[in-house]
C-alpha cells in the first residue's frame, strides 16, 4: 500500500510512537494528578514532559499555557466559544475548514456574533492581508485563519495578520492543523494569540490528540467544566491554567505519543521534513501537469507561499472515482470536499471535490512515479 493521505492524519507513525504508546499501557496504568501514589506521580511527569516539549517547541510563555485537547477542533472550540461575546464580529477566511466555520455558523444563527469571510489571494499576501483589513469593523473581537488549507496547502501570512490584530487590539486564533511539523511555529514571536494543533497529524502522534497554545486563557471562559484533581471541595471550576481547560481524565496513551511525535520531528529538523515532502509535491506536479485530462488548482508549489500538498481534478469525473480507481491500486488518496466547503466554494469545485495527495516524511519518490503510472492509465481509461 501507498499511503497519501497525511493531512488526514500520518501513517506510518515512527517506531518511537509506537514505543510509547506501548510503555505508557503497558507500565503506567495510573491517572495522572489524580493519586499521591508513584505510577499516578510518573505518569503525571509524562505528561508535564510532552506540555514542556510542546512549550520548547511552539513558542508558548510558560508550560501552563499549553492545553492537551482531544483535537484542534476542539481547541479551535475552546476559542471560539470561550472568547466571543453578544454582538461581537469575526474576521475570517473564505477558505477554512469546518472547525471554524460550523461554530461560526451556529453562533451566528443563534443571533450571537456575525462574521465575514475575507477573500484569500494565493500567492499575494499584499492582497490577502488588505482583505482582511478591509473586512474589520467597531465590532470585531477575534481574527481567525487557518495557517495553511487542507485542501490547496495555501500557506496563509499569518504573522502579518496577527501584526494587523495588533494594530487594531484584536486577537487571533490560528489553526495550525495543516502546518505543524511542516512550518516553524513560534507563538509569541508570530504574535499568535491562540494556536490550536492537531497531535496526529505533521506532528506523528497518535489520533485523539491535540494542543491549544495561549498566552494565558484568562480571557477565556470554559466550555466543559469537571474534575481537575485540584481544589476539588470548590465546586467552580479552576481558573489556574491549564487545569482550567483539562478537565476529566486526560489521555495519558496518546500524550505519550504525543511527546514522542514530537521528539521525531525535532530529530528529523522541521525544515529538512518540509524539504522533502515539497520535492515530492513539486514532483508530482510537473509530471501530473503533462497528464491529459488531469486539472491542477494552483500554480506550482514553493514553500514561500504553500505547505507540501497537492489538489487535482480529472475533466468531467467526481473526485470519488479517482480516488476508487487509485484505492484498487493500492494508494490511498483523500476524495471528496475535506469538511471544508468554504475551500471549494472558493475554488468552484463544490459539486465534484478534489483528489488530494499528501505526502509524508516516510513518502519516496518511488511512490510517487508509481502514482503518476497509474494517473496515466485512468486518463487513457476515459
Amino acid at each position: 500500500m501507498i499511503y497519501f493521505d497525511n493531512s488526514a492524519t500520518t501513517f506510518p507513525k515512527p517506531q518511537s510512537v509506537t514505543n510509547a504508546v506501548f510503555t505508557a499501557m503497558k507500565k503506567l496504568g495510573a491517572n495522572p494528578g489524580r493519586s499521591g501514589h508513584t505510577m499516578s506521580r510518573e505518569s503525571g511527569k509524562l505528561v508535564e514532559n510532552c506540555r514542556q516539549t510542546a512549550m520548547n517547541m511552539f513558542g508558548a510563555n510558560a508550560p501552563e499555557n499549553v492545553v492537551f485537547t482531544l483535537n484542534c477542533t476542539m481547541a479551535m472550540n475552546i476559542v471560539i466559544k470561550g472568547l466571543l461575546k453578544k454582538g461581537d464580529h469575526v474576521v475570517t477566511s473564505c477558505i477554512e475548514h469546518n472547525a471554524v466555520m460550523r461554530p461560526l455558523n451556529k453562533l451566528e444563527k443563534e443571533g450571537v456574533i456575525t462574521y465575514t469571510k475575507a477573500r484569500v489571494y494565493p500567492c499575494d499576501n499584499d492582497k490577502t492581508v488588505d482583505s482582511f483589513r478591509k473586512a474589520i469593523n467597531s465590532k470585531t473581537a477575534l481574527i481567525i485563519t487557518t495557517h495553511a488549507s487542507n485542501v490547496w496547502g495555501i500557506k496563509m501570512p499569518v504573522e502579518r495578520i496577527a501584526a494587523l490584530g495588533k494594530v487594531y487590539g484584536i486577537p487571533i486564533l490560528v489553526d495550525g492543523a495543516q502546518s505543524a511539523g511542516i512550518i516553524p511555529i513560534n507563538a509569541k514571536n508570530s504574535g499568535i494569540d491562540y494556536l490550536a494543533l492537531a497531535g496526529h497529524k505533521g506532528l506523528y502522534g497518535p489520533m485523539g490528540t491535540g494542543m491549544l497554545i495561549t498566552n494565558s486563557g484568562k480571557e477565556l471562559d470554559t466550555i466543559i467544566e469537571g474534575g481537575t484533581g485540584t481544589s476539588s471541595m470548590v465546586l467552580c471550576q479552576p481558573k489556574e491554567m491549564p487545569q482550567k481547560f483539562e478537565s476529566g481524565t486526560p489521555n495519558l496513551v496518546g500524550i505519550c505519543g504525543l511527546k514522542a511525535g514530537m521528539d521525531f520531528v525535532n530529530s528529523k529538523g522541521i525544515e529538512n521534513i518540509s524539504r522533502h515532502e515539497m520535492q515530492i509535491v513539486t514532483h508530482l506536479y510537473e509530471n501530473m501537469r503533462k497528464i491529459n485530462k488531469l486539472r491542477l488548482y494552483m500554480p506550482r508549489q514553493t514553500s514561500e507561499y504553500f505547505v507540501p500538498l497537492i489538489s487535482f481534478n480529472f475533466d468531467g469525473k467526481i473526485s470519488d472515482e479517482v480516488g476508487k480507481f487509485l484505492d484498487s491500486n493500492g494508494i490511498e488518496v483523500r476524495t471528496g470536499l475535506h469538511c471544508s466547503p468554504s475551500a471549494h466554494e472558493f475554488m468552484g469545485t463544490a459539486k465534484q471535490g478534489v483528489v488530494r495527495v499528501s505526502p509524508s516524511v516516510f513518502s519516496t519518490m518511488q511512490e510517487s512515479d508509481k502514482l503518476i503510472d497509474m494517473l496515466k492509465i485512468y486518463s487513457k481509461k476515459i
